[in-house]
């Protein structure tokens, strides 16, 4: 009977311990296949020699192809993202160039906004303003002065021509007075002249 137990136990523990070596390979089989789960899958599989893990050669090559395959895999990706990221350099260079040049033509056309030509002199808004009403005072000055100066000159003109006016009516008057008293004078002469004959 103690052989039977001891078969029974014996058939036991092979068959728990041939599940748990397919669980345990299932699960390995299980991982995805990236290079760290390929390391963990040939570790997994290898089996023992004192303190050495023994891969199968056909194992190895396998790890070997796989891990040179991702290698020319991930230089092929980086080669790719090296040129997507040396056109996206050249692409940000470029618009780096067409933001200065705008930046540059929206400077110089705030200058030119901000500037007027003025017989051909460059001034700024502020400076023409101050200039414009310069020129308006000085001119409305100059207007207003001339204006009262004519006013004064045709004054002084009405009452030159109202005392012209005056003294030809007095002269007038003068002349007439002279011509008869020339006249008047001529008589007398005349009649002197001729008591002087009559004698």
């Amino acid at each position: 009977m103690k052989i039977v137990n001891l078969i029974i136990v014996t058939l036991f523990c092979s068959s728990v311990f041939a599940q748990t070596q397919l669980t345990k390979k299932q699960q390995l089989d299980a991982l995805p296949n990236t290079v760290e789960n390929q390391f963990i899958k040939a570790y997994g599989k290898a089996s023992n020699w004192r303190e050495y893990k023994m891969i199968t050669r056909p194992d190895f090559q396998t790890l070997q192809k796989n891990i040179v395959d991702s290698v020319i895999s991930l230089k092929k990706n980086i080669s790719t993202k090296q040129l997507k990221i040396n056109e996206q350099e050249k692409s940000i260079l470029a618009l780096n160039e067409k933001i200065e040049t705008l930046s540059n033509n929206l400077n110089s056309s705030i200058d030119k906004e901000n500037k007027i030509n003025f017989i051909g002199i460059g001034m700024t808004k502020n400076s023409y303003n101050l200039l414009l009403w310069s020129i308006i005072t000085v001119l409305a000055i100059t207007t207003v002065f001339f204006i009262l100066r004519f006013k004064n000159s045709n004054s002084l003109t009405k009452a030159a021509k109202t005392n012209l006016a005056e003294i030809e009516e007095e002269f007038e008057l003068h002349r007439k007075k002279s011509l008869e008293k020339e006249q008047k004078l001529r008589r007398q002469l005349q009649d002197e002249i001729n008591k002087q004959r009559g004698v």
